[in-house]
């Protein structure tokens, strides 16, 4: 019971070590990114500063040449027209003031304001007496407008300097274009005062009041003392605390880059904040997880004695367990072996019965090839005896010297060969067993196939066939032999209900839709008991008949169910009865 508390204690102790470790690392790696995105920005915004106040002064240079200007400056030109040449260039440029003055300070041309003498200006005693640019940051008295002011020296046709051309940039302008950016930026003058900033909270902070190298270019303006910094050192990373405000940071990284062109040193402050907090959440979650692998830890450990006990308590159940398994194993080894044998007998009376309805399609096919023989021998016989009166005759005509008339007589012959053709290639697929799995086949040449073979019966009964011939193939799923014989002991049928009828009209029709339906309708006696038709041994014919033994539509009902289609017989209103197949259409395949 002590133990335990005790080493709690040791691992709540490692996983606040560990966590603080993290916390540590975390922050840590974050600095190098912070502080490389954190230079980046300042560098940019530096960039952004410096190219922007060059643009003024190459403007200043620009303007030292114009021919109005230097006409002014040395006594020959119009202070009206130099006026107007300033205001347009300040308008264009986005100038906040240009001036073009005299060597002694005097204003002669201005673009606007009523500003009229800048005696003793550092950047004019520069751009007059070195013949140099001059340049200078000041802000306002009256109006409080920070600007930066860049001079260029407007020489003499005989050589000295006649003046020149004073342009003012508002910094505040060029501060809007990148006010309000994520990383804080500053720059700061010589005196230590914050001129230029993307935070209005850091303007005319001075690290020193009065300022060192004080100068006239904060008089009037009210300078606000710096805050209290307190700075620290991580991995040669200057890391400042400073209270400024809700809108400054608290804890910062501080950058600084020197920008001698324009006489500043441009500093960033980047927040820690996100640092800190990201490393404080993986901190706690490490802890949560610490916690939660103890928990787990604390709970296997009950869980394994509690678990030893009742393996104990199971091994002993195991024993009586094991013995009643081999006992009902046993039993049911003896029931396996006896399915298995009851398996095998229902695989070998299931193969029996496949044959025997394979024997039974065949004996239909037969049976109707019997009923059709006198028919198709009289098919048959009559192109025969034509082929010979034809080569007769042709034999003839070549005999006489007339080609044409033989050639007419081959053509013949010809003719009846491929018709004797086709009849015997329509025998020998009806007759055969098909063995082919279901397949895309054209139900409109099964019909037609199955009207050529019971041509000679049709006309010896008298029978007329209303068969309208689609003009497109109609491809359902199915066996092309099998549906040759259902079509075929529905003709058949149909051709014996009309036995003995005056009127024998037997009608066919097929139509597409989202089911091909064959219908094969005749104008006999009509069926008697429309329940029991597709019952196997069921014939309204009298017994002795060599019709059939009423197994035709039993064999045609299981064919087209194998097929996944429907056959339906009904009486027709008008007399006679009428059958019809539905069957799933196919596309027709494309040969490779």
């Amino acid at each position: 019971m002590i133990r335990r508390p005790f080493v709690a204690l040791i691992y709540l102790l490692a996983v606040a070590g560990f966590s603080g470790g993290v916390w540590w690392f975390s922050l840590t790696s974050d600095l190098d990114a912070l502080a490389a995105r954190g230079e980046a920005n300042l560098a940019v915004a530096s960039d952004r500063l410096v190219s922007q106040l060059q643009r003024f002064r190459e403007l200043a240079v620009l303007l030292s040449d114009h021919p109005d200007l230097t006409a002014l400056l040395n006594g020959q030109g119009n202070a009206a027209l130099a006026a107007r040449v300033l205001q347009e260039t300040a308008d264009k440029t986005g100038s906040l003031e240009i001036l073009a003055v005299a060597p002694g300070g005097q204003v002669l041309a201005r673009s606007a304001g009523a500003v009229t003498s800048v005696v003793g200006a550092p950047y004019l005693v520069r751009a007059v007496q070195d013949g140099a640019l001059g340049a200078a940051h000041a802000v306002d008295p009256e109006t409080g407008i920070r600007n930066f002011t860049f001079s260029a020296p407007v020489y003499s046709e005989a050589g000295p300097v006649a003046g020149a051309v004073i342009v003012r940039a508002d910094i505040g302008a060029i501060e809007a274009e990148w006010r309000g950016d994520e990383t804080m930026v500053a720059f700061s003058d010589d005196a230590g005062v914050i001129f230029a900033s993307n935070r209005s909270e850091l303007l005319y902070r001075a690290r020193e009041i009065p300022p060192r190298n004080a100068s006239a270019a904060y008089i009037g303006t009210d300078l606000v003392p710096f805050p209290n910094v307190r700075v620290l050192n991580v991995q040669d990373r200057e890391i400042w605390r400073l209270d400024a405000g809700r809108y400054l940071p608290y804890t910062a990284i501080h950058l600084t880059r020197p920008l001698p062109v324009i006489g500043m040193t441009g500093e960033a402050l980047v927040d820690l904040a996100p640092a800190m907090a990201l490393a404080g959440w993986q901190a706690l979650v490490a802890a949560a997880l610490g916690l939660v692998t103890g928990a787990f830890l604390l709970v296997l450990a009950d869980r394994r004695r509690a678990l030893a006990d009742r393996l104990a308590m199971e091994a002993e159940a195991n024993v009586v367990l094991e013995a009643r398994v081999e006992e009902r194993t046993a039993a049911l080894s003896a029931a396996n072996l006896a399915l298995r044998r009851e398996v095998d007998e229902r695989r070998a009376a299931e193969e029996a019965l496949k044959r025997a309805q394979a024997d039974l399609v065949q004996a239909g096919k037969l049976s109707a090839l019997g009923q059709m023989s006198a028919g198709i021998s009289h098919e048959l016989n009559q192109p025969l005896m034509a082929i010979t009166s034809f080569a007769e005759n042709g034999a003839a005509f070549l005999g006489r010297g007339k080609p044409d008339r033989a050639a007419e007589n081959f053509g013949r012959i010809s003719e009846m060969a491929r018709r004797m053709g086709r009849i015997i290639r329509n025998l020998r697929a009806f007759a055969r067993q098909e063995v082919q799995p279901v397949r895309p086949v054209d139900l409109r040449a099964v019909v037609v196939a199955v009207l050529e073979l019971s041509e000679g019966r049709l006309k010896r009964d008298g029978v007329t066939v209303d068969w309208q011939v689609p003009e497109a193939p109609v491809m359902v799923r199915g066996g092309e032999v099998r549906l040759q014989q259902v079509v075929m002991n529905l003709l058949s049928n149909a051709v014996d209900a009309m036995a003995g009828r005056s009127r024998r009209v037997l009608t066919i029709g097929l139509e597409r839709g989202r089911v091909v339906r064959l219908s094969v309708a005749d104008t006999g006696a009509g069926i008697a008991d429309t329940d029991r038709i597709f019952d196997p041994f069921y014939s309204t014919k009298e017994v002795g008949q060599s019709e059939g033994m009423g197994l035709g539509l039993s064999i045609s009902y299981g064919i087209v169910q194998s097929f996944g289609g429907v056959i339906r017989g009904a009486n027709r209103a008008e007399g006679g009865a009428v059958f019809t197949v539905e069957l799933e259409p196919a596309e027709q395949e494309v040969a490779a």
